[in-house]
């Protein structure tokens, strides 16, 4: 007997692949051929009229392709204007998490970065190295972090919704060094910290000899956007003076905040 909690067949997966992708062709098409008929856009997909209908129709409930009232031809539509307008959103806020991180860098000396929450990681946006030295820390722009070693990993956590937080508890945590927290009941204690400290740590859970120190980055209407972190060996970086540095990194992540979304 089939389990009813038996995903959709191979078959079915294909067909809805399929569909995106020739969804996502039809932009295309529009884009080269303002004003195209149905009977075009079949042509170009090489599908039948009836199958390129519907996703034309599809296309058009969420506002990405307009259809002509007089004359039945499709354009593209204004809510692709949107999708574009929150990407340049993004791109000018990770240029403003590149400024912040350089200026206090300047002042601070160390390595600081800027990360954001994506499919249960940590993706940096910003890095900018101090001149204190003989560190040097690894270029992770466009990386992947995880959330369990992290200080901004435990941050974005930390802040992030129920629904991330308890899909993460799904997730083995992987250990990096011999003090990476890789149970989630004592992740969870932690992550009660940082709510109320405002800040989050590693102490050599992600590199050996290595420290770092994040505080949440808050969009107008509060909402944690970003986390922006500073990392540097634990002789440089002593926990001792952590609630310094983040007030330090609050005052920063304050100012960057009020340019997300803008």
């Amino acid at each position: 007997m089939t389990s009813s909690l038996a995903g959709p067949p191979a078959a079915e997966k294909a067909g809805s692949n399929q569909s995106v992708d020739r969804a996502l062709t039809i932009l295309h098409v529009l884009a080269r051929h303002p004003d195209a008929t149905v009977g075009a856009v079949a042509r170009e997909l090489n599908v039948h009229k009836s199958t390129a209908s519907r996703l034309l129709a599809a296309l058009e409930r969420h506002g990405l392709v307009t259809q002509s009232a007089w004359r039945g031809t499709y354009s593209l539509g204004f809510g692709l204007v949107r999708l574009a307008g929150a990407v340049t959103a993004q791109s000018s806020f990770a240029q403003a998490a590149q400024q912040a991180c350089d200026e206090v860098s300047r002042s601070l000396a160390e390595t600081l970065n800027v990360a954001i929450l994506d499919d249960l990681a940590a993706v940096n946006i910003a890095q900018a190295t101090g001149s204190a030295a003989l560190y040097q820390a690894r270029e992770y722009v466009g990386h992947r972090t995880p959330l369990n070693a992290t200080s901004s990993g435990k941050v974005l956590l930390a802040f992030a919704d129920e629904h991330v937080r308890r899909e993460y508890r799904r997730m083995k945590l992987e250990r990096f060094t011999d003090r990476t927290i890789t149970d989630h009941q004592a992740l969870d204690e932690e992550l009660e910290q940082v709510r109320r400290s405002g800040w989050g740590c590693s102490l050599q859970e992600w590199e050996d000899r290595i420290h770092a120190l994040a505080v949440p980055v808050r969009d107008s209407a509060g909402q944690v956007v970003a986390a922006m972190s500073i990392t540097g060996p634990e002789h440089r970086l002593p926990r001792a003076d952590f609630e310094a540095i983040a007030e330090r990194l609050q005052a920063a992540a304050s100012r960057l905040g009020l340019q997300a979304g803008v």
